[in-house]
């Protein structure tokens, strides 16, 4: 609560008047006068003078005014922010890595936060590696992956399927085929995103499978945002592997195109992979049990 002399000292500075400000305040004129008085004695300045039948601020008034609001505002922020604590029943930190984090989850989280008012959900996003590192540590209790990960260290959930396309932009000379052959995807301005990704992880794990090395891997730029991989790719200054999930915009508006991939026997080759939570046991409670139901009954309900 704001101190009883500051808030007198405010309203009186809104109102300027004496019989006003008490009416307002529930005090007596003379309560109100005492109240502005201790003031200017404490501080050692006259912070009200008489204008005629009004008042003003003095100088120092108004400068102890623009004071005296900023601690108001700040007060009324403390107060919502430990009020509004008191009705949080659980708070739930999730991480998530960048392809889930940013093009799946947030509608997901919105719609659960509509319905579960009293649980707040703190969201981090990083790459697989780092959010693995994170639930090692405790420092979030459910994980939303990509990428690979050690299965027997960890207790996992299937969330959804999720598919690695080859985009590129019209502009692209892949746009006069009707596949791109993996060879010449090695071969060229492959943009991918950093080690520790799950997406490249996955893609470097099925190329291996497929016969090729690590070293025939030639990445033409490692770029760490996703946004800032479509962006280029758009520009046509590059082609990428990426989430199907992630350019569901840029299909639709004709701005990023993909095409089948083919293995050096012209055999199709797609990239699916899994979304799954990930956490330790120790740290899943009824509260994280909901939030993975509810984001599994969403994905079923946009099938």
């Amino acid at each position: 609560m704001l101190e009883t002399k500051l808030l007198t000292f405010l309203t009186v500075g809104k109102i300027k008047n004496y019989t006003k400000s008490a009416q307002i305040l529930n005090l007596t004129q003379p309560a109100v006068s005492q109240h502005i008085k201790y003031l200017e004695q404490y501080y050692g300045v006259k912070l009200i003078k008489k204008s005629g039948r009004n008042i003003e601020l003095t100088l120092e008034g108004k400068e102890f005014f623009q004071y005296a609001k900023k601690v108001e505002i700040l007060e009324k922020n403390i107060y919502r922010r430990f009020r509004n604590k008191s009705f949080i029943e659980k708070t739930c930190n999730i991480g998530a890595t960048l392809t889930i984090g940013g093009y799946v989850l947030p509608n997901i989280l919105g719609e659960y936060k509509e319905n579960h008012s009293k649980i707040e959900v703190i969201l981090t996003v990083n790459n697989t590696e780092e959010i693995l590192k994170k639930i090692i540590k405790e420092e979030i209790d459910l994980g939303l992956v990509e990428g690979p990960f050690d299965k027997n260290k960890f207790k996992y959930k299937k969330f959804k399927d999720d598919e690695l396309v080859l985009a590129f932009s019209p502009k692209h000379e892949f746009s006069k085929e009707d596949y791109a052959n993996i060879d010449t995807i090695l071969g060229g301005k492959l943009i991918l995103r950093e080690e520790g990704s799950g997406t490249r992880k996955y893609f470097e794990n099925i190329l291996i499978k497929q016969g090729y090395k690590p070293s025939d891997l030639n990445i033409y730029m490692e770029v760490g945002s996703i946004d800032a991989i479509k962006a280029l790719v758009e520009a046509n200054l590059g082609y990428t592997i990426i989430s199907k999930a992630a350019i569901e915009r840029e299909l639709k508006l004709g701005v990023i195109k993909t095409l089948p991939m083919k293995n050096k026997e012209l055999k199709e080759v797609r990239f699916r992979r899994e979304f799954n939570f990930v956490y330790l046991e120790k740290s899943i409670d009824k509260y994280l049990k909901n939030i993975m139901d509810f984001c599994l009954k969403r994905d079923v309900m946009n099938l």
